[in-house]
């Protein structure tokens, strides 16, 4: 079948463009995409924007330029950064209390854990303890009540692990406070709108008819009820209530559902075009026309905050503030000083200051959670071309 493409290449990043559209053949046992967009700004110039395939599994809408699609994981650093201008701004504090600004947070043992510890995936809530209603995750209030009563699952202090979904809410909660906006509003108001960027979190009505379709591979598991789990596992508590409490947290079987793509999920569901995110990281790089954060916040985010045993992925992770840093066994970027975010199932977005690159990856079909053979084609190509 004949496979849309459009978009431009510059002819030094030939052999990327080529890449990208050999991601949407089959490949032995690797699924191939079916729709995707891939933007790369190299030394403050767009060296490629292109986009191809469907959006949607009857392949029936062809992926446009405008196309948004659900980044996952990508929007994390976003909803960092906002924190941070805020930070930036006097109008909240790294190192304070976080129920300074959010006087419930403090419930449960939490007075001291701090925007430093909730951006650095240390803590400790990486799920809400209590049982939530099934639709809690459309609902901002109910999420941020469910984390404010939760105690810990870790003290803060001895170790971290990645807050899948409950990241944003623990660093756009205060935002919330500080700025009397939702969450949505304050990203629109202090960079989205000023930048220009078509990037979302809740997304109006009349931007619902852009979106793609999430084709997640195969049939969608059951969903477990963490109510099953023994008691005294604490541990498979805690991985159950981070990715299923309540059983839709992750977009398991209403990603595509208007609710979902309405709501505020800054950790999951941001809707967003690769040239948007792609800009987002081109206002993080030197020399940048609109730069979105001072270099000195701007270095100390992209230090190492957490490192080591991941208690939630189990497995090493390394994070600054709210972004993953490089790894050998999963590199972010073109060297090892790319700063950036994975998103599930392959989709990407970073900075690399040492390559002078901008670079996202958005796909509306998962590949495998940890290494998609897709993503890295175009790291490896995108390396020879730098």
């Amino acid at each position: 079948m004949h496979v849309p493409f459009e978009g431009l290449i510059d002819p030094a990043f030939t052999a990327v463009g080529e890449a990208f559209r050999a991601n949407f053949l089959p490949a032995g046992e690797r699924a191939p995409d079916l729709g995707a967009a891939l933007c790369v700004v190299a030394d403050g110039a767009v060296v490629v924007d292109c986009w191809g395939g469907w959006c949607d599994p009857e392949r029936q809408r062809p992926w446009e330029s405008d196309t948004l699609v659900n980044a996952y994981s990508v929007l994390k650093p976003v909803a960092a950064v906002l924190a941070l201008q805020l930070v930036e701004a006097g109008e909240l504090d790294l190192d304070r209390p976080i129920a300074e600004t959010w006087p419930e947070f403090a419930r449960a043992g939490k007075s001291a854990v701090t925007l430093r510890d909730a951006l650095s995936h240390r803590a400790g809530l990486p799920g809400v303890r209590a049982r939530l209603p099934d639709d809690a995750m459309f609902h901002w209030d109910t999420m941020c009540a469910g984390l404010a009563a939760s105690q810990p699952w870790w003290r803060p202090d001895e170790g971290h692990g990645y807050h899948v979904n409950t990241f944003g809410f623990l660093a756009g909660e205060p935002v919330r406070r500080a700025t009397g906006l939702s969450f949505g509003a304050a990203l629109r108001e202090r960079m989205t709108g000023p930048l220009g960027l078509d990037l979302h979190v809740g997304l109006d009505a009349g931007d619902l008819a852009r979106v793609a379709d999430i084709d997640a591979p195969g049939s969608i598991p059951e969903q477990p009820d963490p109510r099953a789990v023994l008691a005294d596992d604490e541990h498979q508590q805690m991985l159950l209530h981070a990715y299923f409490n309540p059983p839709g947290l992750s977009g398991i079987g209403v990603v595509n559902t208007p609710e979902w793509r309405r709501s505020a999920i800054p950790s999951t569901n941001g809707h967003a075009t690769a040239r948007a995110i792609a800009g987002f990281y081109t206002a993080l790089l030197e020399g940048a026309p609109q730069p979105i954060l001072g270099r000195g916040l701007l270095t100390e985010s992209i230090t190492t905050q957490s490192e080591g045993h991941d208690r939630v992925l189990d497995r090493p992770s390394r994070f600054g503030l709210g972004f993953a840093l490089h790894q050998d066994e999963r590199p972010i970027g073109a060297t090892r000083a790319a700063f950036g975010h994975y998103g599930y199932g392959g989709s990407l977005g970073f900075a690399d200051p040492d390559a002078g690159i901008a670079f996202a990856y958005l796909i509306n079909r998962p590949g495998d959670r940890w290494q998609n053979p897709r993503t890295k084609a175009l790291l490896d190509t995108l390396r020879s071309c730098c």
